[in-house]
């Protein structure tokens, strides 16, 4: 690791450095926090909040730009270019860091984030991120939703806006753990931290869900803002291509 922080330390090595004091010994599912956690936490939250489009050399998209084609992202077999594309800046074991650009009404569907926490701060444009809780592990509830293969009965918790002027969007193995994220009004860019990086070999691996409505899931009773979600693949509107990272570097 790098000497102590000067004026000279770049805010994206600085925001890595707090990633790896952060996430050395994160608590695990069920676990509670630690104070020391907590504490190393806040103090990222604070980076990830001070941190803007031009510390990343990242250049705000106009019209229906938010990644893919002539910019050096890759495109689909057919030519079309992604709605979502993926800048990486860094990954250990402990975490991994990078940017996602989405195109003007694009969105990254519904997903979990498996035994993983994250942090969110939107770089440019604006994101509206809705974010849901499992209230109880894989069940079936009436024998219609037996059939109807991997439910999760979970609960909205919210759906909020975010912009550069916001505060990262925080989650964590037990809150806001599945999440939906839409380009709102435009292109926009955000940067992204998880920790631990997914793994499908490690139990991490990522998947999606739709909202099932009332006549989908017959005979069940939903309290206010719960709600079923059914594990699905991916959508076939959604793929995300990779673009180089044009920012300072970073030395771990």
């Amino acid at each position: 690791m790098m000497p102590g922080d000067s004026n000279m330390t770049s805010m994206v090595q600085r925001i890595a450095r707090q990633a790896l004091v952060t996430f050395r010994s994160p608590p695990r599912v069920g676990e509670e926090a630690a104070k020391s956690f907590l504490e190393n936490q806040s103090k990222l939250k604070s980076l990830m909040t001070e941190v803007r489009a031009t510390d990343l050399k990242l250049a705000p998209r106009r019209g229906g730009g938010g990644g893919g084609g002539g910019d050096g992202s890759s495109s689909s077999p057919s030519g079309v270019s992604p709605p979502v594309t993926y800048m990486h800046i860094c990954e250990t074991d402990q975490f991994s860091m990078g940017v996602f650009l989405l195109k003007s009404g694009a969105s990254i569907p519904l997903h979990d984030h498996p035994g993983m926490h994250g942090m969110l701060k939107v770089m440019y444009g604006k994101v509206r991120i809705s974010c849901f809780d499992r209230l109880e592990r894989p069940a079936g509830g009436s024998a219609q939703a037996a059939e109807m293969g991997a439910l999760r009965r979970s609960v909205l918790r919210t759906i909020d806006e975010y912009t550069e002027e916001s505060g990262p969007c925080v989650l964590s193995p037990d809150r806001d753990n599945l999440h939906q994220i839409d380009a709102v009004d435009g292109p926009t860019a955000f940067m992204d931290i998880l920790a631990p990086p997914y793994d499908p070999d490690d139990g991490r691996d990522c998947h999606y869900y739709k909202v099932l409505t009332e006549a989908e899931v017959k005979h069940t009773e939903q309290k206010d803002n719960e709600v079923w979600l059914m594990e699905i693949s991916q959508p076939p509107d959604f793929w995300c291509g990779g673009e180089p990272y044009p920012g300072p570097e970073v030395c771990l």
